[in-house]
């Protein structure tokens, strides 16, 4: 099975921002910030009451976004975040149910994975994009290196205890096409609006290097 793929949208930058939105007016500015700072694959988790209007303000408003939705865990969701302009949505995990309801969108989608089996069951279904979470938790770097012997045909975003420390790790490895991560997108410059520290950040974790090829 052919599904939608996000390497065209992966491809434009190493990290993709996992972001959560407390205040609907942060969402603009926040990510008119990550886009002048080179990531403009920008994932909106559904942790929070405003997240599926700040994906909407995001995705008619700010030049350069790639707008998706994160944390979907739902069909319903898949409807609503697709209604509200995501171009891409990322799960936590897959359950059947849900990886069913992944195979009908009509937009890309990175299912969520933290095992072999996991990875293997999502490829069957034609997914050749999967969010490894939780990374650091799951096995980490090691993990994902060991793996890509027996599935050469598989590449991950791997999110969850990722950082610049170790960001360099993961996109080191081939099968890794991108690192998501929230250290580009601080609690606390967000909340004190200091969305020029956001920038910052985000045009260093653009400049990072990965093995990865694409095409």
């Amino acid at each position: 099975m052919s599904l939608p793929s996000p390497l065209p949208f992966i491809a434009k930058a190493p990290v993709v921002p996992v972001v959560v939105i407390e205040r609907l007016e942060d969402a603009v500015p926040l990510a008119r910030a990550l886009v002048e700072g080179g990531l403009p694959l920008i994932e909106v988790t559904l942790r929070t009451p405003v997240a599926m209007e700040a994906l909407r303000l995001i995705a008619a408003e700010v030049e350069g976004a790639i707008a998706g939705a994160g944390t979907v865990t739902s069909r319903a969701q898949i409807e609503a975040t697709i209604k509200a302009g995501a171009t891409f949505l990322v799960s936590p995990g897959t359950t059947p149910e849900l990886a069913a309801a992944f195979t009908e969108a009509p937009i890309p989608i990175m299912a969520g994975c933290a095992t072999t089996s996991e990875a293997m069951r999502l490829a069957e279904l034609g997914f050749e994009v999967l969010k490894f979470f939780p990374a650091e938790a799951s096995g980490g770097a090691s993990f994902l290196k060991s793996i890509a012997g027996p599935l050469p045909h598989l590449r991950f975003c791997p999110t969850g205890g990722i950082g610049p420390a170790n960001a360099g790790d993961y996109l080191a490895l081939p099968n890794v096409v991108a690192v998501g991560g929230s250290w580009v997108v601080p609690t606390d410059a967000i909340r004190a609006g200091n969305f020029a520290k956001v920038r910052e950040l985000a045009t260093a974790a653009s400049q990072l290097k990965r093995a990865a090829k694409f095409g």
